[in-house]
């Protein structure tokens, strides 16, 4: 296990300094990793509910007007590949990956993207 949880922040915005597109990436990115939870099972009944919303160690949140997903590092103690997917998108789409400082917790959800 981890010593302490830290956050990472894989931003929206490609190492050159473009936005990452499509304008719904955090979303699915962070669907994508909703299993990924406590107690998560692949099968039974906990396996239809786990699905519903966002894991706690994959949430999309809007920093400084740009959309991220926030990558917690229990997801590395939960299941490596998952980490190591999460970072691999980062690095195959030229997105920085930052330790995110959370002073007050104030990350706040991205709001939903129209359309796509």
């Amino acid at each position: 296990m981890s010593a302490e949880p830290r956050v990472y922040l894989i931003q929206g915005q490609t190492l050159s300094g473009n936005v990452f597109r499509p304008s719904d990436w955090a979303e699915r990115l962070a669907g994508v990793m909703a299993p990924f939870r406590p107690g998560y099972r692949p099968s039974g009944p906990s396996s239809a509910s786990s699905a519903a919303g966002y894991s706690p160690y994959a949430q999309p949140v809007m920093v400084a007007g740009i959309k991220c997903v926030a990558i917690d590092t229990r997801l590395h103690d939960l299941d490596p590949m998952a980490w190591d997917f999460v970072c691999g998108f980062a690095r195959d789409n030229e997105l920085a990956m930052v330790e995110a400082c959370l002073l007050d917790h104030g990350l706040k959800p991205a709001p939903p993207t129209p359309g796509g």
